[in-house]
C-alpha cells in the first residue's frame, strides 16, 4: 500500500484545482498547471482535499497512485510558491552573466556559451559565480538546472565545474612522482 497516495492533497488558499474527465487542471497566484491522469488512477475531491486512489489491484496502478498524489501536490506547491534550485560555478576564470533574458557562461571553452531560458524558466545571476533557476513546475526547473550543469559538470581533481548548491563532489588525489 502506498503510504504517499493515502494522504489527501490539502487545499491551499487561493489555488484552485478542477478535475475534468482525466484533467486535473491547478491555478494559482503565480500560474496554471495541467496533469493528464493515467487510466489507471482516479482522482476525486473530498472534503479533505484531493484524494488520489487506484482504479485496481495491479501493481502498476499501485505504483502510479502515489506518483500521481506526489505529482498533483507538487502542482499545488508550485502555483503556491514555486520552486527553485541554486547553482554554483567554481574555477578560475569561470563565470555567469545576464544577457536579457539569456545566461552568459564563461566555462573554459573558446568560446561563450549563451544558455536561453525556455517559456515558464526564470533565470538570474546575483553573483558572478551563482546561478538560480526558479519556475513553478518542478520538473522543468530540475531539467533546466541539468542542462546547465551539463556545460562544465564538476570533475573529481580540481572540483572545477558547475555544480549544485549544496552538492558534495568526491575529489581525488593526483598523480604522485
Amino acid at each position: 500500500m502506498s503510504r504517499t497516495g493515502k494522504k489527501p492533497v490539502a487545499p491551499v488558499n487561493g489555488v484552485t484545482v478542477k478535475v475534468h474527465d482525466r484533467l486535473v487542471t491547478v491555478k494559482g497566484p503565480k500560474g496554471e498547471l495541467s496533469y493528464t491522469l493515467m487510466d489507471i488512477v482516479n482522482v476525486s475531491q473530498g472534503d479533505e482535499g484531493l484524494v488520489v486512489e487506484p482504479a485496481n489491484d495491479t501493481k502498476e496502478a499501485r505504483a502510479a497512485w502515489g506518483t500521481t498524489r506526489a505529482l498533483i501536490a507538487n502542482m499545488v506547491t508550485g502555483v503556491t510558491n514555486g520552486f527553485e534550485k541554486r547553482l554554483a560555478i567554481q574555477g578560475v576564470g569561470f563565470r555567469a552573466a545576464m544577457q536579457g533574458k539569456d545566461i552568459k557562461l564563461s566555462l573554459g571553452y573558446s568560446h561563450d556559451v549563451i544558455f536561453q531560458a525556455p517559456p515558464g524558466i526564470t533565470l538570474a545571476v546575483p553573483a558572478p559565480t551563482e546561478v538560480v533557476v526558479t519556475g513553478i513546475d518542478k520538473q522543468q526547473v530540475g531539467q533546466v538546472a541539468a542542462n546547465i550543469r551539463e556545460w562544465r559538470r564538476p570533475e573529481p581533481y580540481k572540483g572545477k565545474g558547475v555544480r549544485y548548491v549544496g552538492e558534495f563532489i568526491a575529489r581525488k588525489e593526483g598523480k604522485k612522482k
